[in-house]
C-alpha cells in the first residue's frame, strides 16, 4: 500500500465503495423498493422529520470541517441589508420613490463594507488565511460587498447562505468551496459566531437587527467573549435603535450600550479592531 493512501485507511469497506456496490446489483422488485436504500442514500428517509436531529448534527459538522480542513481559526463577520446597491446601480428593491431615493443615497454603505473587508483581508494575509477571514450571508448588497472587498485582494472568503422561499443565490464573490448553503437558520447562526473576532454591522433591516441583538444578547449574559460590535453608520442607527432610551427606562445596565462602536468609515472600523487585539 502507497503510505499516502494510510490516512484514513480501515480494513472495512468506506461508505463510497459500498455505495457503489449498492447500485451494481440486479434489477427486481426488490433493489428497487425504496426500503433497500442505504440510509445515508434515500432521500426520502433523510427528510424525514424525525430525522431532524440527525440534519441539525450534519449542518453543524459540515462547514465545521471544511472551514478546519482549510485552516480557518477567525473571522470578522459582516452583517448588512441586501437591499443596498452597489454605487451608481439600480435600487433594484424599492418599492417607491423614497425608498429608490434611500437607498441610492445608502449605495455609500456598499463602498465601505468593500473596503472594510478589503482591509481585513489584508491583515488576514499576513496570518495564511488562518485568522480575520471575512464571512457573510453569501447574498446581494452588504453581504456581496464584502465578499468582493476580500476578493479584491484575492484572499478566500466565507458564504453562509440560507434556502428562503424566494429565490436566493449565492453572489459570485464568494469563494466557491467555502460557500454553503443551510436549512436551519439556529445552525447557520452558530456558524457565524463560532469564529468570530468581530462583527461589522452596515444599515440594514429585521434580518441585520436580529443578528445585531443575537450578538449583543450573547455578549451580554456572558455566553461569548466580548468582541468589537461596530455599527456602520451613525445616524442611520441613532434613529434605526435608541440603546441609551432602554437604559434610561431600566431595561438593560447602564453601560450595555457601550459594547456598541458607532463609525463612518472602513478606517475607523479597522482601527477599533486594530487596537482592540493589538494587532502590528
Amino acid at each position: 500500500m502507497n503510505p499516502e493512501d494510510k490516512a484514513g485507511w480501515t480494513p472495512l469497506p468506506h461508505s463510497h465503495e459500498d455505495l457503489e456496490r449498492a447500485k451494481a446489483v440486479p434489477d427486481t422488485p426488490q433493489t428497487r423498493a425504496p426500503a433497500y436504500r442505504l440510509a445515508w442514500d434515500d432521500e426520502d428517509f433523510m427528510t424525514r422529520r424525525e430525522l431532524r436531529p440527525v440534519r441539525l448534527q450534519l449542518e453543524l459538522l459540515k462547514p465545521e470541517m471544511a472551514l478546519s480542513e482549510r485552516g480557518i481559526r477567525s473571522t470578522v463577520i459582516l452583517f448588512g441589508g441586501a437591499r443596498i446597491p452597489e454605487p451608481g446601480g439600480p435600487a433594484w428593491a424599492a418599492k417607491n420613490e423614497t425608498q429608490k431615493k434611500n437607498l441610492e443615497a445608502n449605495a455609500g454603505y456598499y463602498a465601505e463594507a468593500r473596503q472594510f473587508a478589503r482591509l481585513c483581508s489584508e491583515y488576514s494575509a499576513s496570518t495564511y488565511y488562518r485568522e480575520f477571514v471575512v464571512v457573510t450571508g453569501g447574498g446581494p448588497g452588504v453581504m456581496e460587498a464584502g465578499n468582493r472587498g476580500a476578493a479584491d485582494c484575492g484572499a478566500p472568503t466565507i458564504g453562509l447562505n440560507i434556502v428562503l422561499p424566494h429565490e436566493q443565490a449565492p453572489n459570485e464573490y464568494v469563494t466557491p468551496d467555502l460557500c454553503f448553503n443551510f436549512h436551519y437558520f439556529a445552525i447557520r447562526k452558530m456558524h457565524f459566531m463560532m469564529r468570530a473576532k468581530a462583527v461589522a454591522i452596515f444599515p440594514g433591516g429585521f434580518g441585520t437587527m436580529d443578528e445585531l441583538f443575537e450578538t449583543l444578547t450573547l455578549i451580554q449574559t456572558g455566553r461569548m467573549e466580548r468582541l468589537p460590535v461596530i455599527l456602520f453608520g451613525k445616524e442611520f442607527w441613532k434613529r434605526a435603535i435608541d440603546l441609551d432610551y432602554l437604559a434610561e427606562q431600566g431595561t438593560i445596565s447602564p453601560g450595555d450600550q457601550n459594547i456598541i462602536d458607532a463609525v463612518d468609515t472602513a478606517d475607523e472600523a479597522w482601527t477599533i479592531i486594530r487596537e482592540f487585539y493589538e494587532l502590528r
